[in-house]
């Protein structure tokens, strides 16, 4: 029996409980919103280890600088759209630029928040997180990965942005020792091109690679769970085998992981026959919808990679 379907967010709460028994001086701020977070299970268990600031973004990340200052390590809640966008100043100033160890972890990120639509679909948060100076981005692509990058953050120390999702997402790893900072791991070996993806979009990558495969393609499946740093050897030997690229993101194509992969094309010319396409939502807000229809709606499913990569082929 395959294993049950669990949002990413699911890992945040418990992964939190865990790290205090195991001896980790972590606590949680959260902007009135630990039940959707899944914070709420660290205050169940340690109730001194939460903190709720209402709805108040900015103050979430100055009160989790704070706490790191006394030596915890600090990870804060609420949606992507607001726990980025609307601290955005905070994170900058503050956790970036003195490097402290605070974790931005917030949920509901990318287009898969569904029926909320538009206003709370973040699709601009990676290219917001990569650029800044100082902050690791890690993006688990399910319940398993989304554990090993909160942990690894704890372990690690220092500004790090892990990119949660709200809806459920299958299994890609049974065993996670292969998920580090800085690295990215061929789930699938292929010669003919390369799949390039992150977070929610790995496992429509590997759909479509299945698909591919009975039509005789074969494809190099990567997930890119460390977004910055970016594993540039192991995406530069792929590209060097395939000379074929296209990157998946339930992200905006400007800034996120399409841009990473592009400037590193830049930084290493003749690698790839022909240019690298991107998987994402093209320079558009979400709207409201089931995950089906907009990942249909906006190019993020199985089919429309498949479809990318004919096109590629051809």
């Amino acid at each position: 029996m395959s294993a049950p379907r669990k949002a990413t967010r699911e890992a945040y709460g418990e992964t939190l409980v865990e790290l205090v028994q195991d001896g980790f001086d972590v606590v949680a701020v959260d902007a009135d919103l630990a039940g959707s977070t899944t914070t709420a299970k660290l205050g169940k268990v340690y109730p001194e280890r939460l903190f709720n600031v209402g709805i108040a973004e900015q103050n979430m990340i100055g009160l989790a600088s704070g706490l790191s200052l006394t030596g915890k390590t600090a990870f804060t809640g609420s949606f992507a759209v607001f726990g980025t966008g609307r601290a955005y100043d905070q994170i900058r100033n503050t956790v970036c630029y003195a490097k402290l160890n605070v974790v931005v972890a917030p949920s509901h990120a990318g287009i898969t928040v569904g029926a909320d639509g538009g206003s709370h679909q973040m699709l601009e948060d990676l290219a917001l997180m990569r650029v800044l100076p100082n902050m690791r981005v890690l993006i688990p692509s399910d319940y398993l990965a989304a554990k090993a990058a909160l942990r690894l953050a704890a372990e690690t120390g220092g500004p790090f942005y892990v990119r949660l999702g709200r809806a459920p997402v299958g299994q890609i790893y049974e065993k996670t020792e292969e998920l580090a900072l800085g690295k990215a791991v061929v789930l699938r070996s292929g010669t003919d091109v390369s799949i390039i993806a992150c977070g929610a979009e790995v496992e429509q990558a590997l759909l479509a690679a299945d698909t591919l495969a009975q039509s005789g393609i074969s494809a190099e499946v990567i997930d890119v769970f460390s977004l910055k740093p970016l594993d540039e050897e192991t995406i530069k030997a792929s590209l060097a085998k395939t000379g074929r690229a296209v990157s998946c993101e339930e992200h905006s194509v400007i800034g996120g992981l399409g841009a990473a992969l592009a400037e590193l094309v830049a930084k290493n010319p003749g690698i790839l026959k022909s240019p690298l396409k991107m998987v994402g939502v093209q320079d558009k807000f979400g709207t409201s919808g089931n995950i089906d229809e907009l990942f249909a709606r906006y190019g993020l499913d199985a089919k429309f990679i498949q479809d990318i990569v004919l096109e590629l082929l051809a």
